[in-house]
């Protein structure tokens, strides 16, 4: 019976597979180059592991890469929990099905894609690295087994134990930090690579001797073991990784048990309480000033907040705001003005300001009247806007400048941050009103079909339109700096940089406010697409 359940659902697995790319020729092709380059880049590793094979440091290497790889299976259903269907154990709940037959179907079902693909690659690789003789060989074969199957089983664990929070909406909200750790993710290799490539491989010997030890890198760390003669220290390494695979499994049947036979009450709440809930205004929203004003400030701020796009947006650019500068200054090879990335960064939230409230701007649209309405609507946006960005690029300013050590040019940096955030916002106003495009509040897509060119101007245009508001404080700067006794002078820029950015993000205002009013029709329309 249970034969039969598995070869259901793995037939299961792949009919929504093929299915899936039976809905477009673009998912089809998409699907069919990111497999290419997936594969393209695991033979590469493969190669690659393969070439390690008689370096001392390979099983340091290995066990390492195997505990990332461990940790990546681990955390993207938090982040991905739509990417496969069929870790939603729920859809099968009204089925006649026990937990044991079916955890053995989903575990098996769980081997079919790319993914699992990718990891067996590196697995393969991985153990003939660090094999040397037939019975190291014989048992890299039940390492890789058991490495790949405790990574699968990982994945379930984490998202049977979390599948109410991801099919929720907060679950949704979770995936927007997706961003953040991509790009911490990628700074954080990036770093290790330099690291590496100064000191040698001999710097990842401290942890290899620890990650040896804990599945599933145990696994393989089992293979180098019987390479050295240790069977003792073999058994129990492929013991552990073992022992961790089934402890996962009884993990995931337990809460596969309880998602199967206990009632969902994660969005059941008591009469009471909702009536006795009384909404009162934020403490933010009491230091806002009354008015129009006050009211646009805080919207803008909720958007931010709740709404799951806009705040994938603000989490990424704060992120790779403060990553850049940061992680070059730890480099080395940073500089002081690697510090206005996070104004830039931050500045582009200011861009397609109308898209994010989609078709419900209809309800802003009414509440326009004249160019002065279009004025103090704008205004609100960009001083929310200024809240969180003049602060944060303050504060990434700072901290760059006292990881190089390097106060003398603080004044500067500052100034042309505030500056290049002001022109930002000026431009930002301007192409939010002539270039608007709707956002799709499904999917991962920021731009509905068709409006993509109205993105790219939008944005790099602004950019490029940014950066020549700017060109007065950048002259003076360099003038400043090349001038003979220029240096005493710098600390002028900081009030000017200030003054300017201030002048500048008013005169755009003014600008756009009269295009905002007169265009309200046709931006409803755009940003209604999606």
């Amino acid at each position: 019976m249970s034969a039969d359940v598995t070869a259901v659902v793995v037939r299961l697995k792949l009919s929504l597979l093929r299915n899936g790319l039976k809905q477009s020729g673009g998912r089809r092709a998409a699907y069919i180059a990111s497999a290419v380059v997936t594969l393209l880049f695991a033979a590469l590793q493969l190669l690659g592991l393969i070439a390690l094979r008689g370096n001392e440091h390979a099983v340091s290497v290995v066990v390492l890469l195997v505990a990332v790889l461990a940790l990546g299976w681990a955390v993207m259903p938090l982040f991905f929990p739509g990417g496969d269907e069929t870790l939603d154990p729920t859809r099968l709940v009204m089925l006649p099905l026990r937990p044991r037959p079916l955890v053995r179907a989903l575990l098996a079902a769980s081997l079919v894609g790319i993914g699992p693909l990718f990891t067996l690659c590196l697995l393969v690789g991985s153990a003939i690295s660090v094999a040397h003789g037939g019975l190291a060989y014989a048992v890299g074969v039940v390492a890789v087994v058991l490495a790949l199957l405790v990574c699968v089983a990982l994945a379930r664990a984490v998202a049977a134990a979390n599948v109410r929070l991801l099919t929720s909406r907060k679950g949704r909200d979770l995936a927007v930090l997706s961003g953040l750790v991509i790009a911490i993710g990628a700074q954080l290799v990036n770093f290790g690579a330099q690291r590496l490539g100064s000191s040698g491989l001999a710097e990842l010997d401290p942890a290899g001797e620890v990650l040896r030890w804990v599945p599933p890198a145990s696994a393989i760390g089992a293979v180098e073991s019987v390479s050295e003669g240790s069977y003792g220290a073999a058994v129990v390494q492929l013991a552990l990784s073992a022992g961790a695979l089934a402890g996962l499994i009884a993990v995931w049947a337990r809460h596969l048990t309880r998602l199967m036979t206990a009632p969902d009450g994660s969005t059941l709440q008591s009469a009471g309480e909702s009536a006795s809930r009384e909404r009162t205004s934020t403490g933010l929203g009491r230091l806002l000033p009354t008015g129009r004003t006050g009211t646009v400030v805080e919207r803008s701020l909720r958007y931010i907040w709740r709404d799951p796009k806009t705040k994938a947006a603000w989490v990424t650019s704060l992120a790779i705001g403060l990553i850049v500068p940061v992680f070059n200054a730890l480099q080395g090879t940073g500089s002081i003005y690697f510090a206005c990335f996070a104004a830039g960064m931050l500045g582009i939230q200011m861009y397609n300001q109308f898209g994010q409230d989609t078709s419900a701007f209809w309800i802003v649209a009414l509440t326009i009247s004249s160019t002065r309405d279009a004025y103090v609507e704008l205004r609100g946006r960009a001083l929310a806007l200024l809240l969180i960005t003049l602060p944060y690029a303050t504060l990434v300013t700072v901290l760059t400048t006292a990881m190089l050590g390097d106060w003398a040019r603080l004044p500067e940096a500052l100034g042309l941050s505030f500056a290049l955030l002001g022109a930002m916002l000026a431009t930002g106003a301007w192409a939010s009103a002539r270039f608007p495009y709707s956002i799709p509040q499904e999917g991962y897509k920021n731009v509905a079909p068709g409006q993509a060119g109205l993105a790219w101007i939008s944005i790099f245009g602004g950019m490029v339109g940014a950066a020549l508001l700017c060109a007065p404080v950048i002259v003076l700067t360099i003038w400043l700096n090349v001038s003979e006794n220029g240096d005493d002078w710098t600390w002028v820029l900081l009030p000017v940089g200030a003054v300017y950015g201030a002048g500048i993000t008013l005169l755009g205002l003014r600008l756009a406010a009269p295009r905002t009013a007169a265009r309200l029709p046709e931006i409803l329309a755009a940003v209604s697409k999606g």
